[in-house]
Parts: structure tokens; C-alpha cells; sequence
């Protein structure tokens, strides 16, 4: 039988070769771009190798449009007050930093409230003056206003304003709260801000007629008034167009907001918040990444860069080797004749994309203009002026809640009395009450208050009373609660005695000055762990 003749194939021709028969080795894919694209996508282990994606944003995910940074960029620069209110209440409720922040600047001042009887006359009744003063602790306490005033900071915080109507019947006093949506405020009368209030407010969220007859029960006769009004097309502006608008009583209607302005005050936090959730998605897909493997088998060529495996034994050999690592967790199997070299194009490290996310992550406090370490404190460091200048920011609320407090005792102040009644809130925080309440007791000693000192560290003033009251006048604790004798509380025949041989379980002045012998309690005092220095620390760990 006569042998077939072997051909000798160029070097050329040898390549053509490889190349036309190495994308028919693994084909398990689909074809991927046009007819004319050869490309073919490669079975490695269990999946399909994609084009590498990167598929950000958490929020964006959750609702496309309150989580966009564009969106929200979009209704920051054209004022849209709604949007941006639907903006702040979503992240608050899915953003842990925004939550967080809004809660800090809102809870910042315990609104810590004090009463004081301002008499005008010197023959003023004590009696009358009493029984005012009672009814006005009592007046507060069943209202709550330390609760009122910590719920209108954190909502003027989220929504940037807050409406409301006072409700007086002469025994109770509440607040209606009103839909800022539907509320505003274009000028103010007597330093006091006139709300109008939106009638369509009761024909858009309430389409029922029953239901929205039952509302209209529930608000203050006031707004029954105003919607008949409404209804009849009576209520025109100065546009001369039927929009609703009700100019409310300005004596009940209140408005709180932080400088001058309805919006979220930290709105502008928001994209900060949005770049760092991308950065996060990309550190996690980089992490995710950096555990894949891919095992290479480079197949071998001769000295004349030829075969030495023909394509059918080349794709038995990639077989095997998928076969074997199927159900192995991200490795992956690359089968090929070429020099095959992988380039890393983040040259940085670890160390470097960890501080990227903390650089992106202190951007959304500098956002804030406040400080990181009032959150997440990795260190002793002092923050006071910090706190001072968030304490600045909250001032406005606090004198507005002040101010409203004083609309609360307006029964007790009517003309031609002899005796007005004021309220006011101490500048006391979560962050310096024990420190106002040492200032508070010292000044006690120049015959100041001596409820201050008690009411700084969270007691009422009714409460104060009743406690002393009841201590001193019905159970006279001070006859069975008798303090240590020293020359502080021991008169001069308690002295005398004392010098006669008589008990001696008190200590002399003397023996006060003198002290321990052995120097116990010289020098400076301790200072608290949280005043003394990082080095201090450490200095105090190294001895132990």
C-alpha cells in the first residue's frame, strides 16, 4: 500500500493552522459580538468567564430615584424642597451614618427646663404667686417637654421644618402636628412666624368624603373654617389663583426650623454618603476577586514550535483537568499554547485602597462639619471645640423652643397681673451636664439657685419640690439621717463637749489639714480616665 505523502508546512502556514483550530479546542460557549467575530467565551470549572462589570450602588438599587446622585443633586440645585425631604427620610432609614448623625445633632441638648415667677410689684400676693407657679409646673409636666422638644429637634433635623398648632381647652394643652408639605411661612408678625396652611391637603389624602369629614373633626375648628372657604373658591392669593392657602391664627400656629431655611440641613451629606457605598460595593468586588485562581496549563512545543499535542489530546487534557476541579470554590482552568502573563494594574495594595475607603468615609463627616471621632473615637482626643460648634448649630432651635415654651404660659400672664412667668431651657448637653451642674452648685455658695444644680442633671423642678417636701415635712429624715459630725455641722457646744472629753468621733479642723501621714491625697487629683492623655494611659499600663 503506497504511503501518503507527508507535507511540509511553512512556518506560516503552521501558525494559520494553530490559530484556526485553537478557538474549536473548548467549544462550549456561545458566540459572543457578530457573525463575523470568532471569539468565543470559555468554559472554565462550573461558570462562564464574563466580561468583568461593575454593578455599584446599594441605594441606587433600592429605589432608583431617591437613591441617585444625580436625582438628589438635581433637587438640591433646583430647590425642591418635597424631593428633598422624601431624600433625607429614605437615607435615615437606610443609611446607618445619616441616622446617626441627625439622631447626635437632635439628642445633643437634654433640654433641661426651669420656671421662674417675674414679680412687678413688691406687695405682690405669695399665696397667688405660689398657686400660679404650681399650676405652671404641673402645666408642663402633663405636657411633656423635654419628649416635645426632642421629637421637634430630630424631625426639624430630617425634614428641615417643623408645623404645628397649639390645642388649649383651658385644663390641657397638646400640638397638632401639621404635613410640612402643605405648610409655609412668607413672613412674620410680632417676631413670630405666620403659617398658611394647604386645604387641598384634606381633598388629596383623603379621598373618602366620610373619612375626610372625620379628619376635619379631629383638626381645630380653624381649619373647618378654612376648607369651606376653600370649597367655595374663596381662597385667592396674590396671584389671583384659587391655591388653597389659609393664613392660620398666628397666636397658635408654630414653626421651628434651623437657619431660616425648610430643607434637611445635612442634605448636602447625602452624595458623600452615596460615593461611599460605591466605594464599598467596589472594595467587596476587588476582595471577592482577589480569592479567584486560575490554574494555567501551558502546552509544551518543540524546538520548532510545533504541536506535540494534537487539538483532540489538547481538549481531553482541559477536560480532565475541569473534571477534576469542578467542584472546587473559585479556581478556574486556562488551557493554551501561549505565553500567558497576568498584569496587575492596582499597584497600591491593601494597605492603600484601605485608605481610600477611610478617606471617603471622612468625607461624609467633613460634609457634616462634624467630627469622625464623636462616632467612632479610636483615640483620646480632646473634641470639645467640635462639640462646641455643634452645639452653636442647635442654639437657634433651642431659643425657638424657649420662646414657644413662654406661648404655653400665656394663661398665666394675662394683663393687669402683678407677676409674669417665664421659661427657660439650660444650655446643658449629653456632653457637659455634669460639669454645668458643679458650675450651678458653686454658685450656690453666692445665694443662687439651689434647684439648678439638680434640675442640670435631669431633675424637674415639681419634682424637686415634692421630694423635698415630703423628705423634710413628713418623714423628717433629718432627725433619723444624722450626717458624720466634723467641724463643718458641730456647733460650739458640740465642741465644747468635745474638749471636756466627751464623743470624739468627729475630726478637728486640724486633723483635716494634717491628713494621712504617709501623704495619701498630695498634690494634683487624679484626673478621670477620659481627661488624662494617651500617654498618661499608656505610661499608667506600662507600671501595672
Amino acid at each position: 500500500m503506497e504511503e501518503p505523502e507527508l507535507k511540509v508546512m511553512t512556518k506560516e502556514e503552521r501558525q494559520a493552522y494553530i490559530h484556526s483550530k485553537s478557538f474549536d479546542l473548548f467549544d462550549t460557549g456561545d458566540m459572543v459580538g457578530g457573525d463575523n467575530t470568532k471569539f468565543r467565551k470559555i468554559k472554565v470549572g462550573p461558570k462562564m468567564l464574563e466580561d468583568a462589570t461593575v454593578n455599584l450602588g446599594t441605594y441606587k438599587k433600592i429605589n432608583s430615584r431617591l437613591g441617585d446622585k444625580i436625582e438628589v443633586m438635581r433637587a438640591m440645585n433646583n430647590g425642591d424642597i418635597v424631593t428633598m425631604r422624601e431624600i433625607s427620610e429614605f437615607f435615615f432609614k437606610t443609611s446607618g451614618i445619616y441616622s446617626r448623625l441627625c439622631k447626635y445633632m437632635a439628642y445633643l441638648y437634654r433640654y433641661d427646663w426651669v420656671i421662674t415667677p417675674y414679680t412687678m410689684e413688691e406687695d405682690t400676693n405669695i399665696e397667688k404667686v405660689l398657686k400660679s407657679f404650681y399650676k405652671a409646673l404641673n402645666r408642663f409636666d402633663n405636657f411633656g417637654v423635654k419628649e416635645f422638644c426632642q421629637d421637634v429637634a430630630l424631625k426639624v433635623v430630617k425634614r428641615g421644618c417643623y408645623y404645628g398648632y397649639v390645642v388649649d381647652d383651658g385644663n390641657t394643652v397638646g400640638v397638632q402636628e401639621l404635613p410640612p408639605n402643605y405648610c409655609r411661612s412668607r413672613y412674620s408678625v410680632n417676631n413670630k412666624p405666620a403659617v398658611e396652611f394647604n386645604m387641598k391637603f384634606f381633598d388629596e389624602q383623603f379621598r373618602n368624603s366620610e373619612l375626610r369629614r372625620k379628619v376635619l373633626k379631629l383638626f381645630p375648628k380653624e381649619f373647618e373654617k378654612g376648607y369651606r372657604l376653600y370649597k367655595k373658591n374663596k381662597l385667592i392669593d396674590e396671584m389671583h389663583q384659587g391655591n388653597g392657602w389659609y393664613l392660620l391664627d398666628i397666636n397658635n400656629a408654630i414653626k421651628f426650623n434651623l437657619g431660616d431655611a425648610d430643607y434637611p440641613p445635612f442634605i448636602s451629606v447625602i452624595p458623600a454618603i452615596i460615593d461611599l457605598d460605591d466605594a464599598q460595593n467596589l472594595d467587596k468586588q476587588k476582595a471577592a476577586q482577589k480569592l479567584l485562581k486560575i490554574i494555567i496549563q501551558k502546552l509544551p512545543l518543540n524546538k520548532d514550535n510545533e504541536m506535540v499535542f494534537d487539538p483532540d489530546e489538547a481538549r481531553d487534557i482541559h477536560n480532565n483537568a475541569v473534571r477534576m476541579l469542578g467542584r472546587a470554590i473559585g479556581v478556574d482552568v486556562l488551557t493554551t499554547f501561549a505565553d500567558v502573563e497576568v498584569a496587575d494594574t492596582d499597584s497600591s495594595g491593601t494597605q492603600t485602597a484601605t485608605d481610600e475607603l477611610e478617606r471617603r468615609e471622612r468625607t461624609v463627616y467633613n460634609e457634616a462639619g462634624v467630627s469622625q471621632m464623636q462616632f467612632n473615637t479610636d483615640g483620646n482626643i480632646a473634641l470639645e471645640k467640635s462639640i462646641l460648634n455643634d452645639e452653636a448649630t442647635m442654639y437657634g432651635l433651642v431659643l425657638q423652643l424657649q420662646n414657644f415654651l413662654d406661648v404655653l404660659l400665656r394663661p398665666f400672664n394675662k394683663p393687669p397681673k402683678k407677676m409674669n412667668i417665664r421659661a427657660q431651657i439650660l444650655p446643658t448637653t449629653i456632653y457637659n451636664y455634669k460639669d454645668m451642674a458643679k458650675q450651678f452648685k458653686e454658685m450656690t455658695s453666692l445665694g443662687f439657685s439651689k434647684m439648678r444644680p439638680m434640675i442640670a442633671l435631669g431633675q424637674s423642678q415639681s419634682s424637686i419640690l415634692a421630694d423635698a417636701y415630703f423628705e423634710n415635712q413628713v418623714l423628717q429624715l433629718y432627725n433619723i439621717l444624722i450626717p458624720p459630725l466634723s467641724t463643718n455641722v458641730m456647733n460650739g457646744d458640740t465642741l465644747l463637749n468635745l474638749g471636756q472629753g466627751g464623743d470624739t468621733t468627729g475630726k478637728t479642723q486640724q486633723q483635716e489639714k494634717e491628713g494621712n501621714k504617709d501623704g495619701e491625697g498630695a498634690g494634683r487629683p487624679e484626673l478621670e480616665d477620659d481627661k488624662k492623655s494617651e500617654k498618661t494611659i499608656q505610661n499608667k499600663e506600662a507600671q501595672s
